[in-house]
């Protein structure tokens, strides 16, 4: 079993930065892969970012590309999403994902609102 707890979202003009963060506690994270998901007002869950816990290998939506950052401390057992240059289809729901084959798991979630 794995526990996500993300924080760090909130209300920033169009332009600023935010991090959030995602802490992790349970089970050996070193086979999985760390992802930050974000869901728009009546849209789906979309991919944003994803990190491996073992190699640091990272991928982002096109979308995002250039903006944000992801990144982990392994010490703290945290996986890290620096969003800069937001815009305001930036603003929804992001989620902290873990997957490793068949085991995933979800955050709550942490709302990024980005005002024009």
């Amino acid at each position: 079993q794995v526990k996500l707890v993300e924080s760090g979202g909130g209300l920033v003009q169009a332009g600023g930065s935010l991090r959030l963060s995602c802490a992790a506690s349970g089970r050996s994270l070193s086979m999985y892969l760390m992802r930050w998901f974000r869901q728009a007002p009546g849209k789906e869950r979309d991919f944003v970012a994803v990190i491996t816990w073992s190699r640091n290998y990272t991928n982002y939506a096109d979308s995002v590309k250039g903006r944000f950052t992801i990144s982990k401390d392994n010490a703290e057992n945290t996986v890290y999403l620096q969003m800069n240059s937001l815009k305001s289809e930036d603003t929804a729901v992001y989620y902290c994902n873990a997957n490793a084959g068949g085991a995933n798991y979800w955050g709550q979630g942490t709302q990024v609102t980005v005002s024009s």
